[in-house]
Order: C-alpha cells, then sequence, then structure tokens
C-alpha cells in the first residue's frame, strides 16, 4: 500500500475525531473513511493499525469502553495541542476570508474553514470577541456570487484524492451547449478563480510531448470515478509559474503581448485596478495611454477591453484585433433595429 495513503488516512482519522469529542468505534471510524475518501472497502484491522501508529507517533489517542463497544478518543493532551488563540484584527481578517471562500460551502475545504473557525470562537475571552462584534458589524464583503459546491462534494474529494496519489480519473465532463463526454484525466491542481473550482488536468489519451495540460471546470463534471491506474507527473510542472503566465483562468503555451490603447479618462481605472503583476504602461503624445499586456489566451484580454467600450481600442496581435472587430460587428447588428 502507497505511504501516502496511510497518510491520508490516518490525517482524515484525526479530523473526525476532533469531530466527535465522545469517540468512535473501529467500525464507525471505517464507515467515516470510506464516505470521506472515497473508498471502496477498509478493513477495520487497517483502522487500528492506523491508529495505534498515531499513538506511536506520539499523538493522544485512546481507546475506551462505553455500552456502545470500544472507541477511541482524542485526550486532553491533545485539545491543548490544538488550542489557538486570536487577537480581534486576527479574527476579523479570518472572518473576512471566510466570506470570500463562501463559494466553497458544502465542500471538505469549508468544512475545515467552519472547525477552525467554531474553535477559535469558543476560546475567545469575551472582551475580544466583544471588540470583534464592535468592528464587524460595519464591515462587509459583497460580490461574491451565491454559489456552492455542495452537490460536488463527492466528486471533489475523488479529485483531490487522484492529486495526492496520481490517479488517472474517469469523468463524465460536459462542456458549455455539448453533451456530456466520458474522458480519462490526470488531475495536478485544484484552482479557486472568481468564484469557480477548476480543475488543472493532463488529457490522458494525448502523448506526452504534446500540450496535454486542460482547465476543467468542476461545475461541469457530472462523474469521477478513480482508476486503478497510476501517472507519473510531469516534473517541469510549477503551478505558480503555470498559472503566472495568465490574467485569469486560461493557459496555453507561450504567453502573448497585447496591446491596448486606453483613453486618458479611463487609464486611471487601469491603474487603480491592474490587470497583470507585468503589466507595462507608456503614456502617449495625446494624452491615452498605451498598455502591454503577457496574457495565454485572448479570452483574457478581450472581455475587460469590451468592458471599458469606446474608452480602449485593443491594438495587437492582428488575429485579436481581428476577432475584436467580429465581435463588435456581430453586436451592432443586434442593436441596429432599435427594437428588443
Amino acid at each position: 500500500m502507497a505511504r501516502n495513503e496511510q497518510l491520508i488516512r490516518q490525517h482524515k482519522i484525526l479530523q473526525i475525531l476532533e469531530d466527535f469529542r465522545f469517540g468512535r468505534t473501529l467500525e464507525e471510524l471505517r464507515d467515516e473513511l470510506v464516505s470521506d475518501l472515497g473508498l471502496t472497502s477498509l478493513h477495520p484491522r487497517s483502522v487500528r493499525r492506523d491508529l495505534e501508529a498515531l499513538q506511536a507517533a506520539g499523538f493522544d489517542v485512546a481507546v475506551q469502553a462505553t455500552p456502545r463497544g470500544r472507541v477511541w478518543r482524542l485526550g486532553p493532551r491533545a485539545k491543548r495541542t490544538h488550542s489557538v488563540t486570536a487577537s480581534a484584527t486576527e479574527l476579523i481578517a479570518l472572518s473576512l476570508g471566510r466570506d470570500l471562500l463562501n463559494p466553497l460551502r458544502g465542500t471538505p475545504f469549508w468544512q475545515g474553514i467552519e472547525s477552525f473557525w467554531n474553535r477559535i470562537r469558543d476560546e475567545l475571552p469575551a472582551s475580544v470577541a466583544d471588540h470583534y462584534d464592535k468592528y464587524r458589524r460595519v464591515l462587509r464583503v459583497l460580490g461574491i456570487p451565491a454559489k456552492s459546491y455542495a452537490a460536488k462534494q463527492g466528486m471533489l474529494k475523488t479529485l483531490q484524492r487522484a492529486i495526492l496519489e496520481h490517479r488517472v480519473v474517469d469523468v463524465d465532463y460536459a462542456p458549455p451547449a455539448r453533451a456530456a463526454a466520458r474522458r480519462e484525466i490526470e488531475p495536478y491542481a485544484i484552482v479557486l478563480y472568481q468564484s469557480s473550482l477548476y480543475i488543472i488536468a493532463a488529457a490522458h489519451e494525448l502523448p506526452a510531448e504534446a500540450d496535454r495540460l486542460r482547465h476543467w471546470k468542476l461545475d461541469r463534471f457530472h462523474r469521477a470515478t478513480l482508476l486503478d491506474r497510476w501517472f507519473t507527473p510531469d516534473a517541469r510542472f510549477d503551478l505558480e509559474a503555470y498559472l503566472g503566465a495568465s490574467l485569469g483562468v486560461f493557459s496555453g503555451g507561450t504567453p502573448k503581448h497585447f496591446r491596448i490603447r486606453v483613453s486618458a479618462r479611463a487609464a486611471a481605472w487601469v491603474l487603480e485596478d491592474p490587470w497583470h503583476p507585468q503589466q507595462q504602461v507608456h503614456p502617449r503624445r495625446d494624452g491615452d495611454v498605451e498598455l502591454s499586456v503577457p496574457a495565454a489566451h485572448e479570452l483574457d484580454i478581450i472581455p475587460r477591453v469590451l468592458a471599458l467600450g469606446p474608452e480602449a481600442e485593443l491594438l495587437a496581435p492582428p488575429s485579436s484585433r481581428q476577432e475584436m472587430a467580429r465581435l463588435i460587428q456581430a453586436m451592432a447588428a443586434r442593436y441596429a433595429s432599435g427594437d428588443a
């Protein structure tokens, strides 16, 4: 059995015991592990060995006889080990971050956020809690879409496990306006972008020398099943470098350099909210500015230019300028009659 599979189980056991202060029997732990990790089967003896390994590693895990059988639970030293305190300022920052991650509701990530949040709130001194409540009433986070991945929780667990274990996943994936198709993918990472989760994964059917990486939106997965086949990750893959070539979630090989003319009136908006850390802004003699931005795909750029309306003009590359002209002509034709 792979070493990381044991570590994943042991970590999950600690999470389960933290949630159930009165403990769980071996069978209950086994059922929780099978459900949470998407396992097909697991023998209680394996669970016992994991518990004994945690004890040997120094975790305060004890067994106790109860009317419902022998239960395993965390001892008092484990609670002290995980004791967390926070200042009112730290609590405000954490709660704002919690609001920003609201689309993760229903996922294991959100459950971890809630568990940590509740633990801190339970241990706060009254004075700190009062100070936090006072300031939190005048701080709000807006603009977060009202979406949830609760219905995708099982698939997300499967994909997360596949990333850790480097396993091929058999999926049913439905791009917009197309029927779901069966695919096999090799997942590398999970990315949260504009309140949506994307799986960065290689298309299994493509040869190693091809550009295999794709971005698969979790909303479009209808099924995800772990296969008993493993893949060797590309040692050259670096998530930060890979995503750094893009303004958003799009990517595709070598970045292109886009040039956008922005009016003097709209230049302040671009300077206030930069599109990319590596963008360059060059003043023009007429008072406008020219924005130079690297991006992997024109879909990173065109919607931003359109959002500025007549205050911006896409200058290069020529193919993207032609696509912009096509879109504007189609929009003009639609609105030409003036009738809805």
